[in-house]
């Protein structure tokens, strides 16, 4: 009787940290997946920005446009700072969020040059803002090695 409760807590056991194996790959292929999503966003935010930005100079639309533009992905990069990333990319994850502090610094910047009057579309083209896109494109090319 013994033998067969020796037997079935271990099968419990190993069961167990089956399931947490099985917990971590979920956890990081739906990392993989968030992070994905975030790239792609800040991949179209930096494709269509420099237009926006040109149309911006002489068109209140468009200025009007360019800021919600910079302040949705404001938001992106806020909702993508506060993932919890699996242990296997918590430093990839890190480095995200620094790049992302960067890109959140140029945004800013940009904004209160739309505030002040200043618009200057090379100035967003000069902002570490698509600077920290490359960055944050080469790191996500790293994390999507994990989901693989």
């Amino acid at each position: 009787m013994k033998k067969k409760v020796l037997v079935f807590a271990a099968a419990i056991l190993f069961l167990l940290s089956g399931c947490s194996l099985l917990n971590d790959a979920k956890d990081t292929l739906s990392y993989v997946n968030d992070a994905t999503d975030y790239l792609n966003k800040a991949t179209a935010f930096a494709n269509d920005a420099p237009s926006v930005a040109q149309q911006a100079v002489s068109d209140q639309q468009a200025t009007a446009e360019l800021k919600k533009m910079l302040q949705e992905m404001k938001q992106e990069i806020n909702t993508f700072n506060k993932l919890q990333a699996p242990e296997i990319a918590a430093d990839l994850h890190q480095q995200l969020v620094d790049q992302n502090n960067k890109l959140t610094a140029g945004i800013d910047l940009y904004l209160k040059n739309i505030q002040n009057g200043l618009l200057d579309p090379s100035t967003l083209e000069n902002t570490e803002i698509f600077q920290s896109v490359q960055e944050i494109s080469n790191i996500l090319d790293q994390i999507k090695q994990l989901g693989q």
